[in-house]
């Protein structure tokens, strides 16, 4: 299944900047695999100095954004559950900021919230292989709004290219 197949009203409008970050042609699993290895990558390369800047007052550090996308990447992957499964209760949304202080990114190095973040794909991963596509094309109710299962996988993705966009933009080109 590729993101070719997903329809707008599989999903919130507000994700779709992030959906359309994936590319048109890629398969949910491959986008997932790729990711980890780009991000990995990513992140792993981001020099010591840079770890715990703000590019603006108020803004988060690198390893709170990178903590962000592990915690969102998780919520969605619990989304995509249990949607998937079936389970047809609406689904609260979160307030991101809310999970930012509690998370203590700032008290880890990046060598840690890089493996958090790879453990975390590779359970995601693992949740989206047992998909069938009956699974995957699912509907349930997310933020008083529909998701579908395999949305999630692409809001997933897209969330976090969105992200290393803005840390390369705003955090390491400034």
């Amino acid at each position: 299944m590729t993101i070719k197949d997903l329809d707008h009203s599989e999903y919130n409008a507000f994700y779709r900047n992030y959906v359309e970050l994936v590319r048109n042609d890629v398969h949910l699993l491959d986008a997932l695999r790729n990711g980890k290895q780009k991000n990995v990558t990513f992140y792993n390369e981001i020099p010591e100095e840079k770890w715990h800047y703000a590019y603006e007052s108020g803004k988060w550090t690198i390893l709170e954004v990178l903590q962000h996308v592990i915690d969102t990447e998780r919520i969605f992957s619990y989304r995509a559950l249990r949607i998937g499964r079936g389970d047809k209760t609406p689904l609260a949304g979160f307030e991101q900021d809310d999970y930012i202080k509690p998370s203590q990114a700032n008290e880890c190095s990046m060598q840690e919230l890089v493996e958090e973040y790879s453990l975390v794909r590779d359970c995601t991963i693992n949740l989206f292989k047992g998909f069938n596509d009956e699974a995957l094309a699912n509907t349930g109710t997310s933020s008083d709004a529909a998701l579908s299962t395999r949305a999630a996988g692409f809001i997933i993705c897209g969330h976090e290219v969105h992200h290393a966009n803005i840390i390369y933009t705003r955090y390491l080109n400034s």
